[in-house]
């Protein structure tokens, strides 16, 4: 995790609007309110319908509305959570009050930033991020690109924010579909792995609850021994494969399932589905 810089203790200074502050949105505020890098009287959230306003400023104790030209026209940043077939018109909405001094960061799914400047008038400083739903528990990877005329401090701005929730890497746009299709869609693949784990204890004698511990920490231990050893994942494979043993006969019967094409292939079609989801 890098260190927040102290010129991002601006932060709490800065006025931040958050266009449909559904899920994703208020998960992440949340965390930013608990990192302390913004304040919530400095925060203007919309919705689509009004009766959800009540629940978002008693829950975040932010101003809520439904207009999203009010929340942008006063903003240093706009957080654009908005569902992607419905960036293009909140865009050309909020259009005439944009300007070249805010940071405009999209996290809606296959929507790329040169489709966004085009449906604004000015050159707008546009960062596209790709979190999954582990940010919920602080556990998230996003993957963060620029637009055309977005800065380098722009990037480490969004950067600081997302490392509210997980990790963040900085990625060419080029690569954002396979970002989907990797870590975006992957949290669901894990799960199936998880649950097939799970269903194994069982089968073999474990109480469901017992089996499904065992099965969602293992998971979680062996990935966190990728992320800090750094060590490649076949060589901490073979650290568990000792000649003769328990986990070789598993692993064959894995090689036999076709496991590890299967999950290749998974990750190839999802990224094919996310270019396939045009935006106009």
């Amino acid at each position: 995790m890098r260190k927040i810089g102290t010129h991002m203790k601006n932060l709490l200074k800065m006025r931040v609007a958050v266009l449909g502050a559904g899920k994703i949105g208020t998960i992440l505020l949340q965390a930013m309110f608990d990192k302390q890098l913004l304040t919530p009287k400095n925060v203007h959230g919309t919705v689509q319908h009004s009766e959800k306003l009540r629940a978002l400023r008693k829950d975040l104790g932010i101003t809520a509305s439904t207009d999203n030209i009010a929340a942008v026209r006063d903003a240093d940043i706009v957080l654009i959570c908005v569902k992607p077939q419905t960036v293009g018109q909140v865009l050309e909405q909020v259009a005439p009050v944009v300007t070249s001094k805010q940071v405009l960061i999209s996290v809606a799914a296959s929507v790329p930033t040169d489709a966004m400047e085009r449906r604004l008038p000015i050159e707008a400083r546009i960062v596209r991020a790709m979190p999954n739903t582990p940010s919920m528990v602080g556990s998230g990877m996003t993957a963060i690109c620029k637009g055309k005329h977005a800065q380098v401090a722009d990037l480490e701005l969004a950067r600081t924010l997302f490392e509210t929730v997980g990790r963040t890497v900085v990625v060419d746009e080029k690569h954002m579909d396979a970002v989907t299709g990797l870590s975006a869609s992957g949290p669901a693949f894990i799960y199936i792995i998880l649950e097939s784990l799970a269903e194994a204890g069982v089968k073999v004698g474990l109480p469901r609850d017992l089996a499904t511990l065992l099965a969602a920490q293992t998971t979680l231990g062996a990935a966190r021994m990728v992320l800090e050893t750094g060590n490649h994942p076949a060589l901490l494979k073979d650290a568990v494969t000792t000649p003769a043993g328990c986990t070789i006969d598993g692993i064959l019967e894995l090689e036999e399932g076709k496991l590890r094409v299967t999950l290749i292939k998974a990750v190839v079609k999802a990224a094919q589905r996310a270019k396939e989801l045009v935006f106009s």
